[in-house]
């Protein structure tokens, strides 16, 4: 049983119901609709917070420079949703176990929030979890080359966020991206940042 700290207990009320899996439209599919070249693909990832005495943290992974998709970049646990998977729900534990070695009874989902559609041709849904604070980290090193946290109310905090002009396969786009301040020298940006900023925003309109 993971004890749920006061901010915890009202991001809760903020998302989607655990029972209430969300099937509509990405809530970012205007902002990429015409970069995409392909069939979105089902995906989930977990989303996971640590209730730490210092404060809640979040849980991110840095992907190895070999992978397919997001190569080298700073994500969340997490992957496609395959046949053999009940639900999304199915499919972001056994991502998260899969490539950094945390099992079901350390997590305490807490609900959804909106789907999000990559450039990749992906549509993602973002679980949301509680981890238990004793967990330790097993990254799978075909997949994740580090694990690390970023305290809760630095992503949660507005200024820490800001939008950069890019060129994408030779067409413009705007994605969003935390400064760095005081981070931990990894650059959070793209969809993991767009998983963060909806995570504000819910927290903002509950």
């Amino acid at each position: 049983m993971i004890a749920l700290p006061p901010v915890l207990q009202r991001l809760q009320a903020a998302l989607h119901p655990l029972a209430a899996i969300p099937e509509g439209a990405p809530w970012n599919l205007d902002e990429i609709a015409d970069l995409l070249h392909a069939a979105t693909v089902p995906a989930a990832v977990l989303v996971g917070l640590v209730p730490r005495e210092r404060g809640v943290t979040v849980l991110l992974t840095r992907r190895t420079d070999a992978l397919r998709h997001h190569a080298g970049q700073v994500s969340f646990p997490g992957g496609r949703i395959e046949l053999s998977d009940a639900d999304a729900r199915a499919a972001a534990y056994r991502e998260t176990g899969e490539e950094i070695g945390l099992a079901p009874p350390q997590l305490a989902p807490l609900g959804w929030l909106d789907p999000l559609a990559t450039v990749t041709g992906f549509k993602v849904l973002p679980l949301v979890a509680a981890v238990a604070p004793d967990y330790i980290a097993r990254p799978d090193p075909r997949e994740v080359a580090e694990v690390f946290e970023v305290p809760l109310d630095y992503l949660m905090t507005a200024a820490n966020l800001r939008s950069v002009e890019l060129d994408w396969r030779g067409r413009p786009r705007t994605v969003l991206e935390f400064v760095d301040r005081g981070m931990p020298g990894q650059r959070i940006w793209g969809a993991t940042a767009s998983i963060l900023f909806n995570l504000r925003q819910r927290l903002e309109n509950a």
